[in-house]
């Protein structure tokens, strides 16, 4: 009886273990993703959005900087000017999810000042 017990509870915890691991997997970031999604935008400074100057090694390590919310998806989508210089790092505020971001920044804005008159 002890032996089938601890037979059994060996066999749950490896379960759970394996079971870990492919969650694990499963949740991983991909680097597209991370940098696609690193347009940041901030209610307490609505004149402003943050994006990556250099490429991210981690969200938590993150270094941004300040644009002003005109140059988020500045041409909107149409193929960058030859002496174009980027602002964020490989024109993440250029990309399809920026031109997005935009929109929904500009809606959420729209919203409030229409809610304060």
């Amino acid at each position: 009886m002890q032996k089938h017990t601890l037979t059994l509870v060996c066999l749950i915890v490896m379960s759970a273990v394996s079971f870990a691991d492919d969650k694990v997997k499963s949740i991983k970031i991909k680097d597209k993703d991370m940098l696609r999604k690193s347009i940041v935008y901030d209610k307490k400074t609505p004149d402003v959005f943050y994006c990556p100057t250099s490429k991210p090694t981690g969200m938590d390590k993150l270094i941004v900087r300040s644009r002003p919310l005109d140059k988020l998806c500045e041409y909107e989508g149409k193929p960058l000017p030859p002496d174009y210089k980027s602002d964020c790092y490989q024109d993440a505020d250029e990309s399809p999810y920026a031109c997005k971001e935009k929109l929904r920044i500009m809606t959420r804005i729209a919203k409030e000042r229409m809610e304060d008159e």
